[in-house]
């Protein structure tokens, strides 16, 4: 096994900042993403003030985003961005030469396969990418890009409008996007490295300057009888995500560095520590592994923010939202008292993702075959396999349980928030024990996780399936959030557009 100061130099990225990796004592590749996306950052302030749609043509607007993300992947990736270019590239010729009745299938098939292919080489042949460079996230999220414009082609051009749900109606696509439109959506410097995924139509509109003005159409605020805005300035949700951005790098340089996952496994912790201990210890572990991801999506927010990409209209007090692209509701996952609350508010687009591809598409076991899907485009670490087919009946029994329970403690505050405060419990817990393989990757050490706590929450789980009764949920008859791809008996759209 080469030593932790070997690993730094395997990348195929640029060794320029290797120097500052050693003095921050982090790998070169998360040094070189830092350091791409705070000068995206910077460039976006910018590119919102000067490449403005009122400085500049939309051709300048999509070429300079285009190729700054080009070079950024070129930075961080080196040939390894290859697959990056070539994914796009490929995507851009199932668009323009499909037939358009199958250019979802053909997209959907080849996006998928490439990511899947470059996944058994990360995890078989560079045994499980530890001495290789992850150019997988960027991958995935290419992968997002071309599905959702490929199916909302599909949409706009093949489909009669009652066919297809709101949703697909308002982000259907009547023509084919241009070369330079494609490239721009899947390169651009601000989501290449982290996304996140946005629908086609919002990203053009952006770099059209029409994307703001879409938003405040059905905001009515009036001054004596004119309507008066002022144009919004994203500078107060960049500063707040930002601050938000420091204070996850403190905390994973402290706490994540001391609650290593791995302890969980250790022979002589099991032995020696108390259930009730582990657990608590796991608890914390786990939250100790969410700042690196906090960072990268908030901060990823913020550098479209700071573009002036991301508006979404203003909230019911007047105050400007900028959450459009956003990926977390970090405090709707750390208050939350369900199972499917917590996933609702994780990693939030990827989920829409799941919803408008595969879950609003496909005509029967809707739940299964998203979470198959999740887990095939996450990798084929065997640990996210336990993770995710986990998690379809965890989510089963959460919803038998509480339609069985809740309604007993509802009519008092009391014993609402006494039921808050268990479910807060349970629901973290079963997070925890269901994402550890997720975290672990392997079989053996899963499994060896799960032989430690006794396999208490699967047990759990299938005495709540065969004891308790299945009783139809009230809200079964209503439209689900928008922001989950896992509503699985709750959702009642269209069925009628499939895969």
């Amino acid at each position: 096994m080469a030593s932790p100061a070997n690993l730094i130099y395997r990348t195929t990225g640029s060794t320029i900042l290797h120097p500052l990796s050693e003095l921050l004592h982090l790998s070169l590749d998360q040094v070189n993403f830092v350091v791409c996306q705070l000068i995206a950052l910077v460039t976006a302030v910018w590119f919102r003030v000067y490449l403005s749609p009122c400085h500049a043509h939309t051709a300048v607007r999509h070429a300079f985003a285009t190729v700054l993300g080009g070079y950024f992947a070129i930075f961080c990736f080196g040939w390894y961005s290859l697959h990056i270019f070539t994914m796009a590239l490929v995507s851009y010729c199932i668009m323009a030469k499909a037939r358009i009745e199958n250019v979802h299938r053909y997209s959907f098939v080849v996006a998928m396969g490439y990511l899947i292919v470059c996944q058994i080489n990360r995890v078989y042949i560079f045994n499980y990418g530890i001495l290789s460079t992850d150019f997988s996230g960027p991958l995935m999220i290419l992968t997002q890009k071309i599905t959702t414009l490929a199916f909302q082609l599909h949409d706009g051009m093949s489909k009669n409008s009652e066919m297809l749900t709101h949703e697909q109606r308002q982000y259907s696509v009547k023509k084919r996007p241009t070369f330079l439109e494609h490239l721009s959506y899947h390169l651009n410097f601000m989501s290449v490295l982290a996304g996140p995924c946005s629908h086609f139509k919002d990203y053009i509109a952006f770099i059209e300057g029409s994307h703001i003005e879409s938003k405040l159409l059905n905001v009515k605020l009036n001054m004596n009888g004119h309507y008066k805005r002022p144009n919004p300035s994203p500078t107060a949700a960049v500063l707040s995500k930002l601050g938000f951005c420091g204070l996850m790098v403190i905390l994973f340089l402290t706490i994540t560095k001391a609650f290593p996952v791995s302890k969980i496994i250790d022979d002589t912790f099991i032995s020696e520590i108390p259930l009730y201990m582990r657990l608590i210890y796991l608890y914390i572990a786990m939250q100790a592994c969410k700042p690196k991801y906090y960072f990268a999506w908030v901060l990823a927010d913020a550098v479209n923010n700071a573009a002036g990409y991301g508006f979404n209209g203003v909230d019911e007090k007047g105050n400007d939202r900028w959450d459009l692209i956003t990926n977390l509701n970090i405090w709707n996952i750390e208050a939350s008292t369900s199972f499917k609350m917590y996933i609702d508010n994780w990693n939030i687009q990827t989920a829409a993702w799941l919803k408008r591809i595969c879950y609003d598409r496909v005509p029967r076991y809707r739940s299964g075959m998203t979470f198959l899907l999740s887990a095939l485009w996450h990798g084929l670490y065997p640990g996210y396999y336990l993770t995710f087919f986990t998690g379809i009946p965890m989510m089963l029994a959460a919803r038998v349980v509480r339609s069985n329970f809740r309604h007993f403690f509802v009519s008092s505050k009391s014993r609402k928030f006494l039921y808050d405060i268990v479910t807060w419990m349970a629901t973290q817990l079963a997070i925890c024990y269901t994402v550890t393989p997720f975290v672990l990757l392997a079989i053996e050490p899963s499994v060896k996780f799960y032989k430690s706590v006794y396999f208490y929450f699967h047990i759990g789980i299938f005495l709540v399936l065969v004891l308790l009764p299945v009783k139809p949920s009230k809200r079964s008859q209503k439209q689900p959030s928008k922001q989950t791809a896992l509503h699985s008996a709750n959702h009642t759209s269209d069925n009628r557009s499939y895969l």
